[in-house]
C-alpha cells in the first residue's frame, strides 16, 4: 500500500512538475529551508538590552566614552590603618585538631595576619601590580576598570587575537598575572608561538576597582552587556573570551547575546543546565556501564560516589552562597570592618577550592599551589576598595526565585567552546552533558592536575589549553 501511494504521489508530481523545473525548484526550496534554519539561529539569542547603573536618573548628556590610563597607588594613611587593624584582631580559642574542617584554621590565622602585618610589602606588590597597564572607563554610568596588555615581539605579518578574560568570586583581575605573559609573549615561555594574544582583563563592577552598581538588579546579564560594550569601545568587533566562576557565567551569556562577535568561548568552570529525567537515568546507569550514557571512565571517575562527590562536597562549600545570595549586606558589614576576617574568609575558599583535601592540613595547603603574597594582593584588592560587600551582591542580583525562567536557559551556546575539566574543581561536568548546552564544542580537555582558581594555580596548562581550542577554531 505504502508503495502504491509513493507511486501516485510521485506521477502526480512528475504531471504537474516538468523535468526541467525540478533543479531549479529543489535549489529554491533548499534555499528557503537553509534560509529558515539560519535565521531561526540568528533569533536563538538573547536580547542584549541596555541599562543605567550610575547615581541618580541617566543623564540627558552623552557619556563620557574617553579611556583613562590609571595607576594603582599606595597612601600612607590606608597603610597605617590596616596596620593598626592588624594589631587589634581578637583572636578565639581554636579547636583541637580542627584543620580546616571548621573554616578557616585558627592558630594558622594568627600567622597569616602575622606575615601581613610584618614582612607583607604592599607597595612592592603595587609596583607588580602597575607592571601592566591600568585603564577606567564609564559605560551605563560606572568607571569601569580594566587591564589592557598587548603582545610587543610579534613576528612581521603577525596579528595578536583579542582575548576578554573575566575573573570571579573571590577573585579579581590579579588572578591573570601568571597567565598573561604566557599568552601575550608564548614564545618566551616555550609555548605555541604562532598564537598570540592582546589580553584584557576587567574587573567586574562592583569587584576591586570598578565602580559598584549603585541601584538593585545589577546582573551577570548586565555585567555582559557592559563587557561588550568595553570591547568594542575598544576597537575589537569579534573576540575571544575565557572564563572561570563567575567569569563562565559572564562570558557564556555574552556568547548567547552577541554570537557574531564572540569567534570562541573557553571555559574553565562548567556551569551545565538542568538535566531532568535523562540526566538521572545517565546518573543511575553511569555508575556501572558509564559508556552507555556516553560517560568516559575519567567522567565517572570525578563523578561517583555521586552523593560523596556531588552533593555532601556542595553542601560542605556552599554555606557562603546562601548567606551572599540573601543577606550580604549583613556579613559585609563585618568583613569591611576586619581585615583579619577578610582573609579568612577569602582565603578559605583558596585552600578548599583549590583541593578540597586540604581541609585534612593545618595550614589548609594555601602555600602548596600559591604564594602568602599572591594570596594577600588579591585580599588587599578588596580591603583597599571596600569592595567586599558589592562583591557579594553580585549573589543576590543572580539568583532568582525560579532560575529556570531566566532567557539564558531558553538558548543553546552555537559559538565555538573549549572547555577545560581541572579535576579539582568543585563539580565536574562531563562532556555528554555540557552538549545539551554547548552546542559547538571544539576542543573539551580532562586536564591532568588543579582545581577552581586555574589561571593563578596552573597558568601553564591552562594557557596551552586556550592555544590548543584558539589554533582549532583558527584553523576551522
Amino acid at each position: 500500500m505504502w508503495q502504491q501511494l509513493l507511486d501516485n504521489g510521485r506521477s502526480a508530481f512528475n504531471d504537474h512538475w516538468p523535468q526541467s523545473l525540478l533543479v531549479p525548484a529543489a535549489v529554491g526550496v533548499g534555499g528557503i529551508l537553509v534560509g529558515w534554519k539560519l535565521c531561526g539561529r540568528t533569533k536563538r539569542t538573547i536580547e542584549i538590552g541596555d541599562g543605567w547603573w550610575g547615581s541618580g536618573e541617566r543623564p540627558l548628556q552623552s557619556e563620557n566614552i574617553s579611556v583613562r590610563p590609571m595607576r594603582i597607588a599606595v597612601s600612607d594613611a590606608e597603610i597605617k590603618d590596616l596596620h593598626e587593624r592588624l594589631d587589634r584582631t581578637r583572636y578565639f580559642s581554636p579547636l583541637e585538631d580542627s584543620k580546616f574542617h571548621y573554616g578557616f584554621n585558627a592558630t594558622h590565622l594568627r600567622k597569616v595576619i602575622s606575615y601581613w602585618r610584618n614582612k607583607f610589602d604592599w607597595n612592592k606588590q603595587v609596583k607588580i601590580l602597575n607592571t601592566y597597564p591600568h585603564y577606567k572607563t564609564t559605560i551605563e554610568g560606572l568607571d569601569v576598570h580594566f587591564v589592557h596588555v598587548k603582545p610587543t615581539n610579534l613576528a612581521p605579518g603577525q596579528k595578536s587575537l583579542p582575548l576578554l578574560m573575566i575573573h570571579g568570586w573571590p577573585g579579581s583581575f590579579y588572578e591573570f598575572y601568571r597567565i598573561i605573559p604566557l599568552l601575550t609573549e608564548p614564545a618566551k615561555h616555550g609555548l605555541n608561538p604562532n598564537i598570540v594574544f592582546e589580553v584584557i582583563c576587567p574587573s567586574i563592577p562592583g569587584y576591586g576597582f570598578s565602580e559598584a552598581s549603585h541601584k538593585k538588579g545589577f546582573t551577570a546579564f548586565d555585567a555582559a552587556r557592559i563587557f561588550y560594550k568595553l570591547m568594542l569601545r575598544l576597537g575589537f568587533n569579534e573576540f575571544y573570551l575565557q572564563g572561570g566562576d563567575w567569569g563562565s557565567r559572564i562570558t557564556t551569556l555574552l556568547s548567547q547575546m552577541k554570537p557574531e562577535s564572540v569567534k570562541g568561548l573557553h571555559l574553565n568552570f562548567i556551569m551545565l543546565p538542568q538535566g531532568g529525567a535523562g540526566r538521572l537515568i545517565s546518573l543511575v546507569l553511569g555508575r556501572y556501564v558509564p559508556w552507555l550514557v556516553g560517560l568516559t571512565k575519567e567522567d565517572a571517575k570525578r563523578i561517583y560516589p555521586y552523593l560523596e562527590k556531588n552533593v555532601y562536597a556542595i553542601l560542605l562549600e556552599s554555606g557562603y552562597l546562601h548567606i551572599q545570595a540573601t543577606k550580604p549586606d549583613t556579613v559585609g558589614c563585618a568583613l569591611n570592618d576586619s581585615p583579619a576576617g577578610l582573609a579568612a574568609y577569602i582565603l578559605e575558599k583558596f585552600s578548599t577550592w583549590t583541593d578540597n583535601a586540604f581541609r585534612d592540613l593545618e595550614e589548609g595547603g594555601l602555600e602548596k599551589k600559591y604564594s602568602m603574597d599572591d594570596l594577600l594582593t588579591n585580599v588587599m584588592i578588596y580591603w583597599v576598595t571596600g569592595s567586599i560587600t558589592s562583591s557579594m551582591r553580585f549573589y543576590k542580583e543572580n539568583f532568582p526565585r525560579n532560575y529556570s525562567t531566566t532567557p539564558d536557559t531558553k538558548v543553546g551556546v552555537y559559538v565555538p567552546t573549549g572547555l577545560a575539566a581541572f579535576p579539582c574543581e568543585l563539580v565536574h561536568g562531563p562532556r555528554i552533558w555540557a552538549k545539551q548546552k554547548f552546542r559547538n564544542i571544539v576542543t573539551y580537555t580532562y586536564m591532568p592536575r588543579g582545581g577552581h582558581f586555574a589561571a593563578l594555580e596552573e597558568p601553564e596548562l591552562l594557557a596551552k589549553d586556550i592555544q590548543n581550542f584558539v589554533s582549532r577554531v583558527e584553523k576551522i
